[in-house]
């Protein structure tokens, strides 16, 4: 009897060591943790993941308000884990694919992103407002855990939904970015799949570096610990985030509201003073037009004409004591940077405060974030004129968003923000991506 128990002792220990998947797959992390950097070129943000059996990484271009994960199958893509999802499956179902095709390989050999009897669904390209439809698939992703201070083993997915790219519709991105990750509102994006699949509360936190330091993106619940040993979730201030009735997609689809995440700005002051503006168009209307949104793919902040035309004059008026210089597009306003001091906080500047649900909750926007340095000579005000038929009234682009925390809790429906982090004396560049937890 001793015997046998020692053979089974013996046999678990084997098991232990000899099958690192099997301890992989049911691992449970409390939250996951990816890099993002900022691409030079371009000014997108990128990240990556590690997708397909054998794991791959695959670079993919950060999308906040994307409907889920899409890559390039076209070229390049192998894997034996790969599964097309069947016409009017459950997969089908959750990522809103309704379309069914029975002809998009005639005369091809399977492969990811052409297999029969499957459906197909419209993946969004933002950067360059174009879209195409592609095959829904599933396959294995992995991503490091986190105890919110380091990163941790790695935790898979098994079957994690995606669509299927060509290879044309890379346009726009960075050399070597094979896709976008959608991080929107909707049960197919990164943080609601990662959420189901490990059934932690559905929050994600973004944190966006100005320079080709790592920026990082947490997916569940903090701590969220940057260097020195500060814990952002324990700083934030909340606002609602409110929802959008109708798609905001380059492809509308009117059965679906927008992934995009909005907030309720009320008013704007510059150096507390309050900007005179049409405040109906800070509203989101019953067509969907309207409000404030947060964009990654946007590099700097675009406002409806009117009010980018009223907070431009505004600002003017307060820096009236700095010279202004040639305009250098895309922006509207354009200042001697050698009579602009540096601070701590970035040029000193006025301030820009975005008024949300009451006037104690305030997003002020420094000189680090409003501010963008042309040349050594030239600074100007980092926001674009979105014409006078925009959409969206205001789209908060990814510089204003550099080194502000931002924690997106879905099952709540609110916003935690930090407003700049240069005030706290950390950045977004500091979490610890060194350490292992």
């Amino acid at each position: 009897m001793p015997l046998s128990r020692n053979c089974l002792f013996f046999f678990s220990l084997v098991l232990l060591f000899v099958s690192p998947g099997i301890a992989q797959t049911t691992f449970r992390p409390k939250a996951l943790v990816l890099p993002v950097q900022k691409d030079s070129l371009t000014l997108q943000y990128v990240t990556q993941i590690n997708q397909r059996t054998p794991l791959v990484p695959v670079n993919v271009t950060l999308d906040l308000g994307g409907l889920f994960l899409w890559v390039d199958c076209e070229q390049g893509y192998v894997s034996s884990s790969y599964r097309p999802a069947r016409c009017n499956s459950a997969q089908c179902s959750l990522i809103n694919a309704r379309r069914c095709s029975n002809e998009i390989c005639l005369g091809s050999s399977p492969r990811p992103g052409c297999n029969n009897n499957t459906c197909s669904r419209f993946l969004d390209n933002r950067v360059i407002s174009f879209g195409t439809e592609g095959e829904v698939g599933q396959d294995v992703v992995s991503v490091q855990s986190t105890d919110g201070s380091n990163p941790g083993i790695l935790a898979s997915v098994s079957n994690l939904l995606f669509t299927c790219a060509r290879t044309f519709i890379l346009e726009g991105l960075p050399n070597g970015v094979k896709g976008m990750a959608g991080l929107g509102r909707n049960r197919a994006s990164l943080p609601s799949q990662f959420s189901s699949a490990f059934n932690f509360r559905n929050k994600f936190a973004v944190c966006l570096t100005s320079s080709s330091a790592k920026g990082v993106v947490f997916f569940g619940d903090g701590p969220y610990v940057l260097q020195p040993n500060f814990d952002v979730s324990k700083s934030l201030t909340y606002t609602p985030l409110l929802q959008n009735p109708l798609s905001t997609g380059s492809g509308f689809n009117p059965t679906e509201s927008s992934s995009d995440y909005f907030i309720g700005v009320k008013s704007i002051k510059i150096n507390e003073k309050t900007v005179s503006l049409n405040t109906t168009l800070l509203k989101i209307n019953s067509e969907g037009s309207g409000g404030t949104m947060l964009s990654t793919v946007r590099p700097y902040t675009v406002m409806e004409t009117t009010i980018y035309n009223a907070v431009l004059n505004a600002f003017v008026k307060e820096l009236a004591h700095v010279p202004r210089v040639a305009s250098v597009a895309p922006f509207g306003a354009c200042f001697d940077a050698s009579k602009i001091a540096s601070t701590r906080l970035g040029p000193a500047v006025p301030s820009i405060d975005l008024m949300l649900q009451s006037n104690n909750v305030v997003w002020r926007i420094i000189g680090a974030n409003s501010m963008v340095q042309v040349n050594r000579d030239v600074l100007c005000l980092g926001f674009v004129d979105g014409g006078v038929d925009a959409r969206t009234s205001i789209i908060i682009g990814g510089h204003q968003l550099e080194d502000n925390f931002l924690q997106f809790d879905l099952a709540a429906s609110r916003l935690g923000f930090s407003s700049s982090l240069l005030s706290r004396q950390t950045t977004c560049a500091n979490f610890d991506f060194t350490s292992k937890a």
